[in-house]
Parts: C-alpha cells; sequence; structure tokens
C-alpha cells in the first residue's frame, strides 16, 4: 500500500514537472510592409517550423509600411519587416524604433511601363506611382529616375501617392499613372499584363537599406529573449532560403505566397530572391547612410 501511493507521489511530481517545464510560444504581431520576395525568411520560418523550434508563433501579417510603422509606433505591432526610411522617419520624431538585421541592402526594383513608352525621354510630362511618399520605393523613385537623367520638377514628372504594391499595380493597369517601379517578383507579373520593364534599379548597386526586422527599444528591453529568438529564428530562415538544398522548399513557398505558376518565372524569382539577403544579415552602414542623404535632399 505504502509502495503504491509512494509511486503515486512521484508520477505527480514528474508529470507536474513536464507540465511546467511545457512553456506556451510567445504570441506577438509580425507585419511585412510589401509583398516580395524581401518576406521570404518569415514564411519560410512559419512554414518549416523554425519560428516552433524557438518557442515562438507570431502572426504574419500585410500592412503597408508606413501604417505599419505607425500601429508599431502605438505599441500594437511588435514587430516589423520595414525600410530603414521608416525607421529613421520614426526615430527624428521621437520614437524608440530600432532595426535588429537588415535583409536587403540595395534598391532592388525595375520600373515598368505603359505599351508606348520606350525610353526614358517618353516619361516626360507622364504620371509615376511611387507607393507612399516617404517610404524606400518614393527614394527608390527618385533615385531611378536620377540614374536615367530625369528631374522630376524639370521634365513635369507628377509623382502619384498610389499605396501598396496591389494598388499601384491597378493604377497602372487603369491608366491612373504611366509608370511606377516594382520588386522583381512582382514585376514579372506586371510584364506578363503587357507592361514591360524599362530600367533595372537593382544593377546600379545603390547601396541602400532598403528592409530590415524592427522593433521598439521598450519592447526590446521588456522581452529580451523573445528578441534574440525572434532574430534567430529570422537567421535561420535565410540560411534556408540560401541553401541550394532546399530549392525545391523555397520554390514551393514562393509560388504559394505569390501566386507564381510559370516554371520560368519561378526560377527567376528564386534566382532573385536568394541573391537578394545579405550573407550576414546586420544593418548595413553605406546602406543606412545612402539613406540618410537622399532623405536629406
Amino acid at each position: 500500500m505504502k509502495s503504491r501511493w509512494l509511486t503515486a507521489v512521484i508520477f505527480s511530481f514528474v508529470f507536474t514537472g513536464i507540465g511546467s517545464a511545457a512553456e506556451t510560444p510567445a504570441k506577438f504581431l509580425l507585419a511585412y510592409g510589401a509583398i516580395g520576395g524581401n518576406a521570404m525568411p518569415l514564411w519560410i520560418a512559419k512554414e518549416q517550423g523554425i519560428f516552433r523550434k524557438y518557442n515562438l508563433d507570431p502572426q504574419l501579417i500585410y500592412i503597408i509600411a508606413g501604417r505599419a510603422m505607425q500601429s508599431m509606433l502605438a505599441g500594437d505591432i511588435q514587430f516589423g519587416l520595414l525600410g530603414a526610411t521608416h525607421v529613421t522617419n520614426a526615430v527624428t520624431a521621437g520614437g524608440d524604433m530600432t532595426m535588429l538585421l537588415g535583409m536587403e541592402e540595395k534598391l532592388n526594383y525595375f520600373l515598368n511601363v505603359r505599351p508606348g513608352i520606350k525610353s526614358p525621354e517618353d516619361l516626360k510630362g507622364k504620371k509615376v506611382g511611387i507607393g507612399t511618399p516617404s517610404g524606400s520605393l518614393a527614394l527608390a523613385t527618385y533615385v531611378g529616375l536620377d540614374h536615367l537623367g530625369l528631374v522630376p520638377r524639370r521634365d513635369r514628372i507628377t509623382l502619384l501617392n498610389t499605396g501598396s504594391t496591389p494598388e499601384r499595380m491597378s493604377a497602372l493597369f487603369a491608366g491612373g499613372i504611366d509608370a511606377a517601379f516594382f520588386n522583381p517578383e512582382v514585376e514579372q507579373i506586371v510584364v506578363q499584363q503587357g507592361y514591360p520593364s524599362l530600367f533595372d534599379l537593382g544593377k546600379a548597386n545603390v547601396p541602400f537599406q532598403s528592409s530590415g526586422l524592427v522593433t521598439s527599444r521598450k519592447y526590446m528591453r521588456a522581452n529580451p529573449q523573445i528578441v534574440e529568438s525572434l532574430s534567430k529564428a529570422v537567421i535561420e530562415g535565410v540560411a534556408l532560403v540560401q541553401n541550394p538544398a532546399n530549392k525545391k522548399i523555397v520554390v514551393d513557398s514562393i509560388a504559394r505566397n505569390l501566386r507564381i505558376d510559370r516554371a520560368d518565372r519561378l526560377e527567376r524569382a528564386y534566382q532573385t530572391i536568394v541573391e537578394s539577403f545579405p550573407r550576414k544579415p546586420c544593418p548595413s552602414l553605406p546602406g543606412i547612410a545612402s539613406v540618410l542623404k537622399l532623405m536629406a535632399q
């Protein structure tokens, strides 16, 4: 009798210990500010269980970058995959945002135009969509037009705030604008609809911190373990994407998340995405300096 009682007590302690050791995964919101390949490490980390490995359960949500930053400043969203322009704007306005990881270090955009526009000269007097006025895409547009020898004021080019990527696409297709820059994955879809690419800004190799993993210093101080675990998970997601052995996993994720179905476009998107991430995803000082210089202008 005593033996059975002792056994029951031991089992009680064992199972109680197991229950307390199994911590509930940390839940939080992680917003990505653009639909494109830069979000691939997040999707991969979610789909392949990397977040679970680090005891994390983030809800990934798409919100246009400017609105995402406003929600982060209000404390409604804990993390964001956003451009350095939004972080800089927030900090100069008194916000305590910081960039934990640097995800893209160049302006990887294509300029798509309506049929009939054959050269940069043809853009004079036309309308160009720029997304949000202070976002990375807007600065990419200024850099791209400058590289093509165009000055908006001098050449009567109207820059229109056309919002998110889907809204920018709709504006181009409906004739509301004549041209706009798109990331490589979306550019393929735009070309498929009959709007050719006039210029590849990525080949200009302008140092630019296009996107990074962002949070507030307040949240970082209060939740250092979550911040560290998320950083590790995202870095592991980048490594998985860049490993050639995982090509099928990555291509399947591209097809699902970016809705690309043609084999040739999937291959091109895969190569572009793999090449877009730095081997060490740290914020780039030259890239941030370039952002600050352009914003000052």
